[in-house]
């Protein structure tokens, strides 16, 4: 089956570390894990961004005031997928060392979780939708080479 097809703009705010981020994120690495994740083609744009900006922008779209690891604005599924993800670097760094991963490897799972949530998949709906969205998680990132992240 063909992947789809992926217009992506990729923008890093200056912050302190941000070259190991630029690093980790290679513009080929996250178009391939974003078009693995994809159904339809996409128009995406993943910003990565310091703890200030991740929280700030957590509390007025979320109503909750901490930096979360990625945040997916969507707005259209059909005819295709276009949303901005926004991942915030120090907590990404934080949660792959905890979890003994990669950077790279954190990265291109929350890349896939975004994408998925672009796409109309949620997590938080109910047990059976976490399930089904982790199963579909796992299934891609095994596609890429990469272990359960769970």
């Amino acid at each position: 089956m063909a992947l789809a097809a992926l217009s992506l703009s990729l923008q890093f705010v200056p912050f302190k570390g941000v070259e190991r981020h630029r690093a980790a994120l290679p513009r080929h690495s996250v178009t391939r894990w974003i078009r693995h994740a994809l159904d339809v083609d996409g128009e995406l744009t993943v910003r990565i961004v310091d703890a200030e900006e991740g929280q700030r922008l957590n509390r007025e779209f979320r109503g909750k005031d901490y930096a979360t690891n990625v945040l997916t604005f969507d707005y259209a599924q059909e005819p295709m997928v276009m949303a901005d993800l926004v991942l915030c670097a120090p907590v990404v760094a934080r949660e792959a060392k905890e979890q003994r991963k990669t950077l790279a490897e954190h990265y291109a799972h929350l890349l896939v979780h975004g994408t998925l949530h672009a796409q109309g998949w949620d997590h938080e709906t109910g047990e059976v939708d976490a399930d089904e969205m982790e199963a579909r998680e796992i299934e891609i990132l095994a596609g890429l080479n990469i272990r359960n992240p769970y």
